[in-house]
């Protein structure tokens, strides 16, 4: 037998938690799937400095376990599981997990995106101690500082350009002698007095201090038998997020980077009854406080179609 919830939420960090609190205060006692990063992104930074109400910062877990506490209150219940298939072919909706099926006559994902990385050892330990993916999240803590971007593409371009309003010195290192970026970013990165290029590098390994925090990298070239250490202070992946949307392949529509579509100002998707929100559907701003707006505007949205189909 299958149980069956008016609202069930894929996905947590500030969209799916700010969408469970909305539908629990809407009485649609929601279920949440918080996946395998419960808390989303937040989980792994530090400390959260652009967050509206926190005027002295809060630690990125801490703030997502008062999401996830305020959620609760109001009834939402949540669940530290992933989601492993779905069929929303017809209605209600089926979420499978695992081997137990649940069925929800609306849906709302807010599976996230993931910072590609590099895949190299230390990665893990010292991301959001020295090491970032967002320039716009973490650049003020490297005021006068000298930090390296990782990548060649627009996103490394973007973060370099950005972190030259904190940074005393922006090294980009990429793997090759030139670059992918678009014309206009190369020129705008080429341009930058703060920012240098180092052709045909890559780093093989982070090296952290005796507090976990980074302190080196280990690089090697790429056309010659040379590796090094470098003292860093601090190092930005510019290499692109991947939407979470593996399991929704066929079902939703999706543009050209994997990212779902949603209608025009909504967070409607191509099925009735399915909503997305946070960085699942968002490649532009990619922040905390906008996922949580439209966390909160897809359960609006949930809610009112509940409404219209009498649910």
């Amino acid at each position: 037998m299958s149980e069956h919830r008016k609202v069930i939420i894929i996905g947590s960090g500030p969209a799916g938690l700010t969408a469970a609190l909305y539908t629990a205060r809407a009485n649609l006692e929601p279920l949440v799937f918080e996946g395998i990063q419960p808390g989303g992104q937040l989980t792994i930074t530090t400390e959260v400095e652009n967050f509206p109400g926190f005027p002295e910062g809060v630690m990125g877990p801490e703030m997502m376990d008062l999401f996830r506490t305020q959620a609760q209150k109001f009834g939402a219940q949540t669940e530290f599981l992933t989601v492993t298939s779905v069929d929303l072919s017809k209605r209600p909706f089926s979420v499978v997990v695992d081997e137990t099926e649940y069925t929800a006559d609306a849906v709302i994902v807010a599976t996230g995106a993931s910072a590609r990385m590099l895949g190299i050892p230390g990665e893990l330990d010292v991301m959001g101690r020295g090491l970032s993916a967002c320039a716009t999240c973490d650049g003020f803590f490297f005021r006068d500082k000298h930090v390296y971007v990782v990548g060649g593409g627009d996103t490394a371009m973007e973060e370099a350009n950005f972190l030259t309003r904190f940074a005393s010195k922006v090294t980009i290192v990429h793997r090759r002698d030139e670059l992918r970026a678009s014309k206009i970013m190369q020129e705008r990165a080429e341009a930058n007095d703060k920012i240098d290029f180092l052709w045909n590098t890559a780093i093989s390994a982070y090296n952290a201090d005796e507090h976990g925090s980074l302190k080196s990298v280990t690089m090697k070239s790429t056309t010659e038998d040379k590796e090094w250490e470098q003292e860093v202070d601090g190092v930005f992946l510019g290499i692109g997020h991947k939407p979470n949307t593996e399991v929704f392949a066929g079902q939703l529509d999706v543009d050209d980077a994997g990212y779902l579509i949603t209608k025009p100002d909504r967070t409607a998707t191509n099925i009735a009854g399915v909503f997305a929100c946070g960085d699942v559907q968002d490649h532009y701003y990619r922040q905390a406080v906008t996922a949580a707006g439209s966390g909160c505007m897809a359960a609006i949205e949930a809610e009112r179609w509940l409404e219209e189909q009498g649910a």
